[in-house]
């Protein structure tokens, strides 16, 4: 069922929940990463339902279905992460008072990062935690990474910060090209996504902001803080590759070290940043990693 669930300010986030099938599993919660949309991940939210687990997902504030954080724009925006932080702490609360256990999450990249933020601030709790390519860094190619910031500084001081960083995907033939293999070698999954947002441009995030890079840039500097992850006690599978040309997973397994329970699992350099929409035997190895996890970590009682 699609619908809207009011934040706690108002703003409506749209938001599907699914009843699992069969057997009871538990409650699967699933956020998505920056410029995703519910549509996007159908395919997984239904495995999971298939599986017996009342599956529960949302669009972020400002993209999908949600509402855009610049009016009348397509771009991809934040000011800072805390709303993002408000919003996943409430819709959490509210996630556990109405479902059954156990309680799991599955977040991808960005949504990623914002669970383990929500985690080490006691902003949300879940019996296991599964994470698709965390965003723990930002993948900079030959840009030395300690430059990047100078640069989104430099932007935002000229007053770019509602601008975009690159030119759009649905006007540029080279870009949309350079996103398909830089998130999924499957090609009929990349299609199927670009077919939704032609039945629905309304739910089209675009290019991001450098207000929305300085914004994330300032979030991975919390992160980094000593102790801040050493806080999460929840029991966390995370996925990565070493073809992610998005986030950077050398900072993904920086990351981890410092994580009380965490299991990694990194794919080879022909796995790309969506790992739950890659080619067949790579999306079924993670899913089942997935499934073996929450088995283990948060069986039925």
């Amino acid at each position: 069922m699609m619908e809207l669930w009011s934040a706690p300010d108002g703003w409506p986030l749209r938001r599907v929940r699914i009843a699992g099938q069969g057997r009871p599993r538990g409650s699967l919660l699933f956020l998505g990463g920056r410029a995703d949309h519910i549509e996007k991940y159908d395919e997984a939210l239904l495995g999971w339902a298939g599986g017996g687990w009342a599956v529960d997902s949302v669009d972020w504030r400002g993209q999908g279905g949600s509402g855009r954080l610049i009016e009348g724009s397509a771009l991809g925006h934040a000011e800072d992460f805390s709303r993002w932080l408000d919003d996943i702490e409430a819709y959490g609360r509210d996630w556990r008072a109405r479902t059954q256990g156990p309680h799991v999450i599955v977040a991808h990249s960005m949504g990623a990062h914002l669970v383990l933020r929500a985690l080490a601030e006691n902003r949300m709790e879940a019996d296991a935690v599964a994470l698709s390519a965390p965003m723990l860094g930002i993948h900079t190619g030959a840009l030395p990474v300690w430059l990047a910031p100078a640069i989104i500084a430099a932007a935002c001081g000229l007053r770019c910060a509602r601008r975009a960083v690159w030119p759009s995907h649905r006007k540029t033939r080279g870009v949309r090209q350079a996103m398909q293999t830089s998130l999924t070698h499957s090609v009929e999954r990349f299609e199927r996504e670009a077919q939704f947002e032609l039945d629905r441009p309304d739910i089209v995030l675009d290019a991001p902001t450098w207000g929305w890079l300085r914004a994330a840039y300032a979030s991975l500097r919390a992160i980094a803080r000593p102790g801040y992850l050493e806080r999460i006690r929840t029991p966390l599978l995370i996925l990565a590759s070493e073809g992610d040309i998005v986030v950077s997973t050398p900072d993904i397994l920086r990351a981890a070290l410092r994580l009380p329970d965490a299991r990694v699992h990194v794919y080879g350099k022909d796995v790309a940043h969506e790992i739950l929409r890659e080619v067949d035997p790579v999306r079924d190895d993670a899913l089942g990693r997935i499934d073996a996890f929450f088995a283990e970590r948060a069986p039925l009682a």
